[in-house]
């Protein structure tokens, strides 16, 4: 629990081990295991050196060569920043502040930033109507006379797209009676996350905070809308998945001895990046590098955006603050052509939209 290496706080030390582990729960738990990791790769260097990890001090050198060597190995900017808040956590205050707080090291990590400045992705990784296309055609329709597995994996495909969630959201979905209710009109469909899931952004807004799909309304000759509706998929696969089911997670393993038991989230994740991986296969088009489950919140609100929904509409659906987040991290150009395309290049070559 990281007990000993709070110890330079007199305070938390003198605390009862009930009152430590409240104290210490107020990080998440990745976040605690992420700052145990630097944090030993950090005691691992100061080994090295003969240098205390708990008490060296910024004068001499210690954490901020630690940091250079992190900085000349490929570490960006951002990573730095996690190392250094993982040794605040546990070091000593140097000079009345903490670590973090150092002018030293204050300045090291401006300086690092602006030798090697963070470059936001401009352009999606992958081609979203190219994957709605393959979720149109065989394995996956007829969804009726599908197979579990590709059932399963265009429902979580769009339930990751339409209402643009972390995986670790969807992943703390269920069926229970109390967590997944459908409108008694057919309209649509309300999820809740299990009640023991704690979202990363712990607010109270954010606490067991429902998703709500509408069924989508195909018009005549439609029919491409119609296939693509989550609304569908998910009650398809949850009458799919009833007889085989041992867990009330909504997402559940399709085959193997786990067949019917609680899907893990990075198995989630894979089959966000499965599907992906299989529309550009079945196309016949080169693979894409790089492409991860997150990026489905940077593709859908970019295209939501683009359509012409309000960014307060955005931010709520996504869980973001503010719309500097969407702006700053996740917003990717999904226009096609390009907006100075009809500027910039003759008639000739501008394609048709």
């Amino acid at each position: 629990m990281g007990l000993a290496a709070a110890g330079p706080n007199p305070l938390l030390t003198e605390c009862s081990d009930d009152v430590c582990n409240t104290i210490l729960n107020a990080r998440a738990p990745s976040t605690r295991a992420q700052y145990e990791n630097r944090w030993q790769l950090f005691t691992a260097w100061c080994s090295d050196g003969a240098e205390d990890p708990v008490h060296c001090s910024v004068e001499l050198l210690t954490i901020l060569e630690f940091l250079q060597s992190l900085l000349d190995g490929g570490r960006a900017p951002a990573t730095l920043r996690v190392y250094v808040a993982a040794i605040s956590s546990r070091h000593a205050r140097v000079d009345n502040d903490t670590v973090g707080g150092h002018r030293l090291v204050s300045l090291f990590l401006k300086g690092a930033l602006r030798l090697r400045p963070p470059r936001a992705q401009r352009a999606p990784a992958w081609d979203l109507h190219l994957v709605l296309d393959a979720l149109c055609l065989p394995p996956f329709e007829p969804l009726a006379q599908a197979e579990l597995k590709w059932v399963s994996i265009k429902t979580a495909f769009l339930l990751a797209i339409a209402p643009a969630k972390r995986v670790g959201e969807l992943h703390a979905l269920s069926v229970s009676d109390s967590c997944l209710r459908w409108n008694s009109d057919g309209s649509g469909v309300t999820l809740w996350p299990n009640p023991a899931f704690l979202p990363k952004v712990l607010s109270s807004s954010n606490l067991n905070r429902p998703f709500r799909l509408a069924q989508f309304i195909a018009s005549e000759g439609e029919d491409r809308f119609k296939l693509l509706c989550p609304v569908r998929a998910l009650r398809a696969y949850v009458a799919a998945t009833a007889g085989i089911r041992r867990s009330d997670q909504l997402f559940l393993c399709y085959g193997g001895p786990r067949r019917g038991c609680a899907l893990s989230k990075q198995r989630l994740s894979h089959w966000v990046v499965d599907i992906i991986t299989h529309a550009y296969k079945g196309g016949g088009h080169p693979l894409p590098s790089g492409v991860r489950c997150h990026s489905t919140r940077a593709v859908s609100t970019s295209w939501a955006a683009l359509r012409g929904m309000p960014l307060e509409d955005i931010c709520d659906a996504a869980s973001w603050t503010t719309p500097c987040t969407f702006s700053r991290f996740y917003r990717v150009n999904v226009a096609t052509p390009h907006p100075l395309a009809v500027v910039l290049l003759p008639d000739s070559a501008v394609p048709s939209q």
